[in-house]
């Protein structure tokens, strides 16, 4: 479990954005136990608080659930959570642009559907 920061964003948010990656990729399945906030804050040298304030990004996301003297703990619906949001944001960041462009080249639909048909057989 590698995490990495710049400096760039705030700790506590690329923490939990690293966390959500890691539930995405499965590292961390539903039911999963997540390193506690003192693991986390000696592992990474990084004040408990920060890390705490990451890993309720979280909990308010519905992502990760406490349990009062047990831990933080990845939730069952977590990852479809986060893979229907990565699909909203992949049409509104990409989909949308991609139609927009292919408008103003006057690219019909089928055609636009050809060129990404033709995108994926030679990736």
């Amino acid at each position: 479990m590698n995490f990495t920061f710049d400096q760039r964003r705030p700790i506590y948010q690329q923490l939990a954005d690293q966390l959500e990656e890691m539930i995405f990729l499965g590292i961390f399945k539903p039911h999963d136990q997540v390193p506690s906030t003192t693991q986390l804050s000696q592992q990474l040298h990084v004040n408990p608080a920060t890390i705490l304030k990451g890993m309720n990004q979280l909990v308010d996301k519905g992502l990760l659930e406490k349990k009062r003297g047990l831990g933080m703990f990845v939730t069952a619906k977590a990852p479809a959570m986060i893979q229907a949001k990565r699909q909203e944001d992949f049409y509104s960041n990409y989909v949308k642009a991609i139609v927009a462009e292919a408008c103003k080249l006057n690219i019909n639909e089928d055609t636009l559907i050809n060129l990404i048909k033709r995108g994926y057989d030679h990736d």
